[in-house]
């Protein structure tokens, strides 16, 4: 006579597969990429503020931090880093919502669960929707950082630029001394 075997554990159930499901799996994630975005929209809004739009260096209202190399002044770019794609807003703000979509559908491929990527792309992503957010609301992004160099000039820029450059910059750097993630 057969006797019946044991039964078989019911089968878990999957884990959750998105970070709204599981806020924990992508914390430092989320936590920087809202630290980044707070910050750049508060120093953006401090400088609106304080400073007249359109305000050079050399103009009465900007803020000299450090003589002849260092200031605030006010000024709007509708183009993309160094005034590239001038006068697109649009299609930009397009491409940073498709951008951070993008990162979202294949966050699993890029290693967002690695502790390191997610502190690259917390700087990514919070500076990306630091300047959408602009780009929405004033149709144009607001640099404010002025940086000389002698007669040199650096594009103004501000702290969502410098976010997205630091996290891209450490995602490379990452990926070049682990090329197998």
């Amino acid at each position: 006579m057969n006797e019946p075997g044991p039964e078989a554990a019911p089968a878990a159930a999957p884990a959750a597969s998105t970070p709204l499901a599981r806020p924990g799996a992508y914390l430092w994630f989320w936590l920087l990429a809202a630290a980044i975005f707070a910050a750049d929209q508060a120093s953006k809004a401090w400088i609106a503020g304080r400073i007249p739009y359109g305000t050079q260096a050399a103009d009465p209202g900007a803020i000299t931090l450090i003589p002849n190399f260092l200031y605030f002044i006010h000024v709007g770019n509708t183009g993309a880093a160094w005034s590239l794609f001038t006068g697109q807003s649009v299609m930009l703000a397009a491409l940073a919502a498709i951008t951070l979509a993008a990162i979202f559908f294949w966050r699993r491929a890029l290693g967002l669960h690695e502790v390191g990527t997610q502190l690259c792309f917390g700087l990514l992503c919070g500076g990306i929707l630091g300047n959408l957010c602009d780009r929405l609301r004033h149709g144009h992004v607001i640099d404010f950082i002025d940086t000389h160099f002698g007669s040199y000039i650096y594009p103004t820029f501000n702290l969502a630029d410098s976010a997205i450059c630091v996290g891209v910059a450490i995602y490379l750097l990452r990926s070049l001394r682990s090329p197998d993630r």
